[in-house]
């Protein structure tokens, strides 16, 4: 019951803090998930150290920098920041990053290895390239509120997951890589954000705040993050057995560091995303 009520202290201070950052503007958001990314860097990076591998940290912090151009390139108009987030100059920075990273274990080799190198690029993507879905997300037009279904998504799945479990939870789902995880919880996780991106999608096209869309599609969105944000707090636990940590972090008691609670947010952005490009 602590524990619970410690869970809910800080999820509420989060999401106080959410809806300042989200309703302050672009760059601002894109500036705390600037931020966000570069802990979950270091919570990565440090989980991986106290395993005994050496990761090129410095590339790892450096790519987080990706998600500064792409929110001030929207907002300033900046033709320098476009420039910088070209297709060709994205293409290059990731070309640029191997190169670099092979020549740790060429010029280095006595200090880092393939292992190292190969956690290292994977961390680019597993953090930075999934977080900056946000921020493309909320670059799209009407943005700012269709960033919300990224958070509700997350968060509705990870709440009712939580309650389906801890009432109805019978039959293990993985126990070897979360033992507390049941088939109940995960059900009900995907029910739950169903309903609550439905509701949403029933506030946005009553209230006109939207150009109207089927209400057929948030009930869709809202089974695939149910679906990809329980692989997302799957994986950081594949992650984390691994590496043999409970939490990556402490930063929010009861929710441990910010990759603990942004690992499920680091999978629904890019859905959110891609069928709000594609489909809609």
């Amino acid at each position: 019951m602590k524990l619970l009520k410690t869970r809910v202290i800080s999820a509420l201070v989060g999401v106080i803090l959410l809806i300042a950052v989200v309703c302050s503007g672009q760059m601002v958001l894109g500036t705390a998930v600037f931020f966000v990314s570069m802990l979950a860097m270091y919570e990565y990076f440090r989980s991986l150290t106290n395993a005994g591998y050496r990761p090129v940290k410095a590339v790892g912090y450096i790519s987080c920098a990706a998600v500064l151009f792409l929110s001030w390139s929207e907002v300033l108009k900046n033709s320098f920041f476009q420039q910088i987030i070209s297709l060709k100059s994205l293409l290059f920075a990731v070309f640029a990053m191997i190169v670099v990273l092979f020549s740790f274990i060429i010029f280095l080799h006595g200090k880092y290895n393939i292992v190292d190198i190969s956690l290292t690029f994977f961390g680019v993507f597993y953090i930075t390239f999934l977080l900056s879905f946000i921020v493309l997300t909320r670059n799209l037009k009407s943005g700012f509120l269709f960033v919300w279904l990224i958070f509700i998504g997350a968060f509705s799945t990870d709440t009712m997951a939580y309650f389906s479990g801890l009432f109805f939870g019978k039959h293990k789902l993985m126990p070897a890589i979360s033992p507390k995880k049941t088939v109940e919880g995960a059900i009900g996780g995907v029910i739950g954000c169903a309903l609550a991106t439905f509701l949403y999608g029933l506030y946005l096209n009553k209230s006109g705040s939207i150009e109207f869309i089927p209400y057929f599609h948030f009930f869709v969105m809202g089974i695939l993050c149910g679906i990809i944000s329980q692989i997302g707090d799957w994986a950081a636990s594949a992650i984390k057995r691994y590496v043999k940590v409970k939490d990556f972090g402490s930063i929010m008691p009861g929710h441990g560091g910010a990759l603990d609670r942004f690992d499920s947010i680091l999978f629904t952005a890019p859905v959110v995303y891609f069928y709000l490009s594609w489909i809609i």
